[in-house]
């Protein structure tokens, strides 16, 4: 069983060397033995990397109930991940969960989150004897005792059958994969298959089972390449463009010479063909002669051709044979990008370590998504079905991500906002409007236009390296014009076949200021997104020097209060007669506990709803007492600071310790993640959570503040308009924490803080930020 602690890739390590002890030497080429020392692929060196835990997430109850993560290799927001497969990927489940006891392949996945569908995925399996590229066939016994996981670099040692092992590594750059295959007491010849299609489940039902047809296989043994491409795209059905033309494609090139090749179809192998384009479960195969002891592939990925692929490879691999280089490679990206933030503790004890294990594996995972789809300045658009020019992303979480994550990247990663906005406009002037869930294209997962929330929080930065005018004429055209039929559909959860949804109920809610429970679905939480949203254009407006058209979408943010209850003390959705709805009606995924305080714009308007200060954190302690915060949901991250808008900010304190140590919702190993990762909300929450504020607003500049995590925390931020220019120095000091959890003062470069705000210019002037702990309340930020 593995120990899932600081100890753990030791002890992995050692037990690969107890396994391989025993291998009979006389199947061993000296020339080709692997090293079991992870040095080579801890170079260069970064604590800091040593410390994530790639397996968080990766376990649990799914599909609600656990991160949704896998341990995949592959750079800072890489267009192919790769990991190993446990099992075969769908809405609802993704390729790799620690319970599983086989591994059937090296996956280079775009599934971007557990609850949305893969596409364009491509697998790579190595095995003994008989070639079997069947899923159900190919499996490989394995130990998590025998894995080594870093973000650069997958390691395991699998049974074969008749006592053979198969040890197998990968790495990657953004759009290649690189496999190594090491194959030990044996005298059967291996073999690798390379899996384009297979049979897959479009919806979140195992029993839907459907063939993909229309993929391909191609083999060229002069040039030791297997080919192909696969057009699987599970969200096919959900959203309103087809992606016609739409596949993954990939060339995969093999260190060794063919000794036979073929393709499949499932368990069907045709033996000496060189192409394969029609039937189900499409893969290549070839074998190697047995005395061969080692094979490394490089696989290039593609979403425009074939060609590209190999252009692909070419191009971030190269002629590299090296797995180390790759690896070396991959890991020095991370370490640039995680030795941004250096943590102190109290003491160097084993809990201290243990929360700066959760912080950079948070900062790992906040670094992913959105993910590059554009190869040397062109991309596939699944809007039009076209190949253009420039830079895209795809995964695009936005009702998630708009609250922290975005923010988050906007500070750590400045360089990549201008590409990731001009991404979601090039959508729109290809689609007709800006993404909500993107994944190849508008999936009309979720509620809200939040890309109007993603323009303004980068706006409101001064991150204005884009188009602002289309950007402006998009989110208006949000704001403005509802979705075709939009009277005569519900717009249901993942309802098929369905137009564009972005603000499904706009016509009513134009009329009357709310979206009404008796014509669409989740009613209450549409009028709470839309009136967020309506804030978002005007803060663009005002931006833009639309005085007329900020003024009327302010006044429009405030139709939350036409929701509110007030005989009940709760927001509560309306039927189109203007009656209240019933208070469990209409919500996304979440009750009216959690939606009464989804006022992220207007908090002090909300407070006085509830009748003051005081009234509104009774009310809040009644939430938390009662069991209501459900941190493993998006609509309860900004809720522990709420106290501290209210003048409560000893409370605030209290809960954020609550929510990121005392309970279960962040933690090590693969249950150490309660709820999904989303794309990286889950994770941003805690990394805003230990700086000591959070972005409750995000389209506004200010932070609102809770109680730092760490004693000491050191940040270099990158200058958002000249990456090339001196860094940003950063120091938050609150000694004590986080024994020590409240707050007596804070001062910014000297300067006294008296209430709990921070300002983004406070962040960017860089310097000190100094709080001093207190174990007992205080009244700090009260007045």
């Amino acid at each position: 069983m593995y120990i899932w602690d600081d100890s753990g890739i030791v002890r992995a390590v050692a037990s690969l060397v107890a396994s391989f002890s025993v291998l009979s030497s006389s199947f061993r080429s000296p020339i080709n033995e692997i090293s079991l020392s992870t040095d080579s692929f801890r170079q260069p060196p970064s604590e800091v990397v040593d410390l994530i835990d790639p397996l968080v997430g990766t376990g649990g109850d799914e599909p609600n109930k656990s991160g949704g993560m896998i341990p995949t290799t592959a750079p800072p927001f890489a267009m192919t991940r790769w990991t190993a497969q446990t099992r075969q990927n769908f809405v609802s489940s993704t390729s790799y969960n620690v319970t599983d006891p086989r591994i059937h392949g090296f996956q280079g996945t775009h599934q971007p989150a557990i609850w949305m569908g893969e596409s364009g995925q491509v697998v790579v399996q190595a095995g003994l004897g008989t070639v079997t590229p069947a899923f159900q066939d190919r499996g490989l016994a394995f130990s998590h005792d025998d894995e080594v996981t870093f973000p650069s670099y997958y390691r395991v040692n699998m049974s074969a059958g008749q006592g053979g092992r198969i040890i197998g590594e990968h790495s990657s750059s953004s759009r290649v994969g690189h496999i190594r295959y090491t194959f030990q007491n044996t005298t059967l010849s291996p073999f690798v298959i390379v899996q384009s299609t297979r049979n897959t489940i479009i919806t979140s039902d195992p029993s839907n089972v459907t063939a993909v047809l229309g993929g391909s296989a191609y083999i060229n043994p002069f040039l030791r390449e297997i080919a192909g491409s696969n057009p699987e795209r599970q969200d096919s059905i959900i959203g309103p463009s087809s992606a016609s033309s739409f596949a993954g494609y990939y060339v995969a090139r093999f260190s060794e010479p063919f000794a036979s090749y073929g393709t499949s179809n499932g368990r069907t192998l045709y033996r000496n063909t060189v192409s394969l384009e029609e039937g189900e479960d499409i893969a290549g195969w070839v074998t190697f002669v047995s005395h061969v002891q080692q094979v490394e592939v490089k696989i290039g990925t593609s979403f425009i051709s074939i060609d590209q692929a190999r252009r692909n490879l070419e191009r971030e691999i190269g002629k590299t044979w090296r797995l180390e280089d790759t690896a070396q490679a991959c890991r020095q990206e991370w370490k640039s990008a995680l030795e941004t933030v250096t943590l102190t503790g109290t003491d160097a004890d084993r809990e201290d370590k243990k929360w700066k294990k959760i912080f950079y594996t948070s900062f790992w995972h906040s670094l992913q998504y959105p993910y590059e789809v554009s190869e040397e300045g062109r991309y596939y658009s699944g809007y039009d079905d076209s190949v253009h020019t420039g830079i895209s992303y795809s995964g695009y979480s936005i009702w998630d991500t708009f609250r922290a994550a975005w923010p988050w990247q906007i500070l750590f990663v400045p360089e990549r906002i201008s590409g990731m906005i001009n991404s979601m406009l090039q959508d729109y002037e290809q689609g007709g409007w800006l993404p909500m869930w993107k994944n190849v294209v508008e999936t009309n997962i979720m509620i809200g236009t939040h890309a109007d929330s993603l323009i303004a929080t980068a706006m409101v930065r001064n991150m204005t390296c884009f188009n602002q005018t289309l950007a402006y004429e998009a989110i208006k055209k949000n704001a403005d014009v509802p979705p075709v039929n939009d009277t005569t559909t519900q717009y249901a959860d993942r309802e098929e076949h369905t137009d564009y949804e972005v603000r499904a109920g706009l016509t009513l809610y134009k009329k009357k200021g709310f979206v009404a429970h008796d014509q669409h679905t989740e009613a209450g939480s549409r009028t709470l997104a839309y009136a967020y949203d309506d804030y978002a254009v005007s803060v663009v407006a005002s931006l833009m020097n639309q005085s007329s058209d900020a003024e009327f979408y302010a006044d429009r943010s405030l139709n939350y209060k036409r929701i509110y209850n007030h005989q009940t003390g709760f927001m509560e959705a309306r039927l189109e007669n203007g009656s209240w709805a019933g208070p469990d009606a209409g919500w996304t995924e979440g009750d009216k506990w959690a939606y009464t305080f989804d006022v992220l714009h207007d908090m002090n308007g909300l407070i006085k709803l509830k009748k003051g200060s005081e009234k509104f954190a009774a009310f809040l302690d009644e939430h938390f007492n009662g069991g209501h915060n459900d941190h493993t949901n998006e609509p309860s991250h900004h809720m522990p600071y709420l106290y501290s808008i209210a003048r409560f900010p000893s409370k605030s304190a209290e809960r954020v310790h609550q929510v990121a140590l005392l309970e279960r919702n962040y933690g090590l190993g693969p249950e150490g993640l309660l709820g999904n990762e989303d794309c990286g909300q889950m994770s941003a929450w805690f990394l805003f959570s230990s700086f000591g504020f959070y972005p409750v607003n995000p389209a506004s500049t200010e932070y609102i503040v809770g109680s730092p995590l760490f004693s000491n925390i050191s940040i270099s931020l990158p200058d958002p308009h000249d990456t090339s220019s001196p860094r940003i120095k950063l120091n938050i000091l609150a000694p004590g924490a986080p024994y020590k959890k409240f707050i007596r003062s804070l001062t910014i470069n000297g300067k006294t803080v008296d209430q709990p705000v921070i300002h983004h210019q406070d962040i960017l002037q860089g310097g000190v930020f100094e709080f001093e702990m207190s174990e007992s309340p205080t009244d700090w930020g009260t007045i």
